[in-house]
């Protein structure tokens, strides 16, 4: 079992950066892609970010130039720091995790933070 937790959400004013922090523990070493997704009210949950264990990343266009994922291995934790935050980017943010590469549908990630609220408004 791997366990995700995330934090580092809040409230920012557009035009603001936030950094979001994904801790993982547990069988961390069955893991390899570790996503960003996020969730607004009344909306479909979409995928923000990915990066593999060996750095690979893919960004959702929405984000690109904005947001960047990293990793630290060593301290088996994921970040998403994000500037230029607009409106549009209020949202349950979460993180996820699986043991296949980017890519794969949303399905095989078996493990799953609980979020992290963003808002950003003036």
């Amino acid at each position: 079992q791997v366990q995700l937790v995330e934090s580092g959400g809040g409230l920012v004013q557009p035009g603001g950066s936030l950094r979001l922090s994904c801790a993982a523990s547990g069988s961390i070493f069955s893991i390899n892609a570790m996503n960003w997704y996020r969730q607004a009210p009344g909306k479909e949950r979409e995928l923000v970010a990915g990066i593999t264990s060996g750095g690979s990343t893919s960004y959702a266009d929405s984000v690109k130039g904005r947001f960047t994922i990293s990793r630290d291995n060593a301290d088996n934790t994921v970040y998403l720091q994000m500037n230029s935050l607009k409106p549009e980017d209020t949202a349950a943010y979460y993180c996820a995790a699986t043991s296949y590469g980017l890519g794969v549908q949303e399905t095989l990630y078996d493990y799953w933070g609980q979020g992290t609220q963003v808002t950003v408004s003036s």
